[in-house]
């Protein structure tokens, strides 16, 4: 009985012996060790790692910006909201914009066979690209940041555009205002395709939304973009508005304020942003605008452009008529009254209404 428990003893030893040996040829001999990495930068005495970025993200920087960006129009939902057509998306919800700044354009529409009509033909179901589209927020025009070497490149803001941008009414030309303020062009320029009204023929307006769509600001600030009739005012060089030159739409708009209501992220300008250069205050229009744009609206309508709802009358018109029309409509969607460029504004409404008086 001895001898058996002892044989028993022995074979399970063997077997022990049998395992290890298998397992270490499964694995193998050791690795060799891995390289270390290269060492970081030590930080400097005294100086907190984070305090350039806190000096943007803490609580007291961020709540007046998120107060005064509630106020806005942009805020509000009044500019951006869920599901718009897919040619609107690019500046009425975010996915709409951050595809056309990533990629150019715009998602397309695509078409659904739902079924055939009594003639046998296909009956399609257009599905917008942009169902659930988010109305604009931070993430619209705000991005990870391209560098935070703010000592040497400047603080980025993680805009998603600084550099130059191509009008979508003109391909060939493009703006640049310089860094932030190019973020702004991207919608603040003219979206509609109608050709500017040049000719000396008829006019055929087919929409009555004809004219710059809502947004000519950065035409107007450059001095293009309107039909230039000739007539006795002079229009200025191109791109010579002091408020272009000498100024720009982050530091009108977006002043450093202890007031939600002005700068910051309301876009209101505040009148601290014009003292410098109009010490009595800043004018809410240039000299003689409305009465001006009420003599030209008033020879539109004699010419019976409008309609009841104010919108132009598709038709043929003549290119006087059609020019006056394009400018009536651009001075009126760039709701600076003038300030934006009033040598520029000045020139297009005298010529117009000059053209239509004679």
């Amino acid at each position: 009985m001895k001898n058996l428990k002892l044989l028993g003893y022995l074979m399970v030893f063997a077997s022990a012996l049998l395992c290890v040996q298998c397992t270490s040829d499964a694995l193998g001999p050791p690795g060799a060790d891995g390289v270390d990495g290269i060492d970081g930068i030590d930080g400097i005495d005294g100086v907190d790692g984070t305090a350039s970025c806190v000096s943007c993200h803490s609580n007291e920087n961020r709540e007046p910006l998120f107060a005064s960006w509630e106020l806005s129009k942009h805020g509000t939902g009044f500019i951006g909201f869920a599901a718009p057509r897919a040619d609107c998306a690019q500046c009425h919800a975010e996915e709409g914009y951050v595809d056309y700044i990533t990629t150019g354009s715009v998602r397309e529409y695509t078409l659904n066979l739902i079924g055939v009509d009594s003639l046998g033909l296909a009956v399609y179901d257009t599905i917008n690209p942009y169902p659930n589209a988010s109305p604009l927020n931070c993430t619209t025009c705000h991005d990870k940041h391209s560098t935070f070497d703010f000592e040497n490149d400047g603080p980025d803001y993680a805009l998603r555009n600084s550099g130059a941008v191509t009008l979508v009414i003109d391909s060939v030309t493009v703006i640049d205002f310089g860094d932030a303020s190019n973020n702004c062009i991207t919608c603040h320029q003219p979206r509609n395709s109608y050709e500017i009204p040049s000719s000396t023929g008829d006019y055929e307006i087919t929409s009555k939304r004809f004219g710059p769509h809502h947004g000519p600001q950065a035409t107007m600030l450059e001095g293009i973009m309107g039909a230039n009739i000739a007539g006795s005012e002079a229009y200025p060089g191109v791109g010579s508005a002091t408020h272009r030159t000498g100024a720009s739409c982050v530091s009108c708009h977006m002043g450093e304020s202890s007031d939600i209501n002005q700068g910051l992220h309301s876009w209101v300008p505040k009148d601290d942003a014009c003292i410098t250069c109009h010490p009595n205050g800043a004018p809410d229009e240039i000299n003689g605008f409305s009465a001006d744009m009420a003599t030209l609206e008033a020879l539109l309508a004699a010419n019976n452009m409008f309609d009841v709802d104010g919108y132009y009358v598709p038709g043929t018109y003549s290119a006087k008529l059609a020019q006056a029309a394009w400018n009536y409509r651009t001075l009126l969607e760039d709701q600076s009254k003038g300030i934006h460029n009033p040598a520029y504004t000045r020139a297009l409404l005298k010529n117009s209404i000059e053209a239509l008086q004679n």
